[in-house]
């Protein structure tokens, strides 16, 4: 039997991902005869260190995986269970995004002292958050509202709610669900006041190109119904090379999509993507509708890009 090495950071949420992930490979093993054990390796990454900034201000990609992907080229370890969202959109060489799992709600949500929804919040309440693509499409929304940084892990933020006077917090839905704290959302924020980060919700499963083995099981455990909407938004992602310090949203999902070719209806993927000004000055957004993720990923950046997203963001970039 081989024992597969699964890095892990040492957060709660993320080492109860990654046990999902381990119980339902296991799950697979049993239901296929296959024989592998699995065993779990706690890593601290940069993004775990430095809590005292923004992301926006700590710069670089890969600020949640860097070091467990050294650890996969160093063949320390053979896998590793990644909140997608904190996936760089390229991969280093020799490794490859082996499965992605069903995607649990990409929604934010607000969870605020006194039961309060955004749209009851008092003028100038202070509201908690981590990503620039939320403080960015909320100051549109919202621009009286008082945005502080909030770091940490997502244990750490619920408490800051209570500690540090503030009125409500931002946090992804998926990973209140996945810690089984979903009873402390007060309200999943729409689309059209927040659009989620690329991949919210979905879960990367990380490993070398050239372990055959491990891979067929990945493959087993893959979702396409998840996987090729992830693929739309991380090309449009890649494009306009972009990563968790900077303020792009995207979101795909599928719909039926009625044409010439095909007059009763056929799947395909609807995609819109954003990018905002810090401020929330601006907010670019771009929905489009086909059939191929990548291209269609392509097509939603570049309209953006004509718009004028390029320059946003490379003023952000400074």
């Amino acid at each position: 039997m081989r024992t597969i090495k699964v890095g892990s950071r040492q957060s709660a949420l993320a080492l109860t991902q990654t046990g999902h992930v381990i119980q339902d490979l296991r799950d697979i093993c049993e239901r296929e005869g296959l024989a592998f054990d699995f065993e779990v390796h706690k890593i601290v990454t940069k993004g775990d260190l430095i809590l005292d900034v923004t992301l926006s201000k700590v710069g670089g990609k890969g600020l949640f995986v860097k070091e467990i992907e050294q650890a996969m080229m160093d063949r320390t370890i053979d896998m590793a269970v990644h909140s997608m969202k904190d996936m760089p959109s390229e991969l280093p060489e020799g490794l490859t995004n082996g499965a992605v799992p069903r995607r649990a709600d990409p929604r934010d949500a607000l969870i605020s002292n006194g039961g309060l929804t955004l749209d009851q919040l008092p003028e100038g309440a202070r509201v908690g958050t981590s990503s620039l693509r939320r403080s960015s499409q909320l100051k549109a929304y919202r621009p009286d509202l008082q945005l502080e940084s909030l770091r940490g892990n997502i244990d750490s933020r619920l408490r800051k709610l209570e500690t540090e006077g503030l009125d409500a917090i931002i946090l992804a839905a998926a990973g209140l669900y996945r810690m089984g704290w979903q009873d402390r959302i007060t309200e999943y924020l729409s689309e059209e006041a927040c659009l989620p980060a690329v991949g919210q919700g979905a879960l990367g499963i990380e490993c070398r190109e050239d372990d055959a083995e491990l891979l067929h099981l990945l493959q087993l455990y893959n979702d396409p119904e998840t996987a090729f909407p992830v693929l739309a938004e991380r090309r449009f992602l890649s494009v306009l090379n972009g990563g968790c310090q900077v303020p792009i949203g995207a979101h795909a999902v599928w719909v039926s999509q009625h044409d010439a070719d095909s007059p009763n209806g056929q799947n395909a993927l609807q995609l819109t993507g954003m990018v905002g000004t810090p401020d929330g000055g601006l907010i670019l957004k771009e929905a489009l509708t086909g059939k191929d993720p990548v291209r269609l990923g392509e097509e939603v950046a570049w309209r953006l890009i004509e718009r004028g997203a390029e320059q946003i963001l490379a003023e952000v970039r400074g």
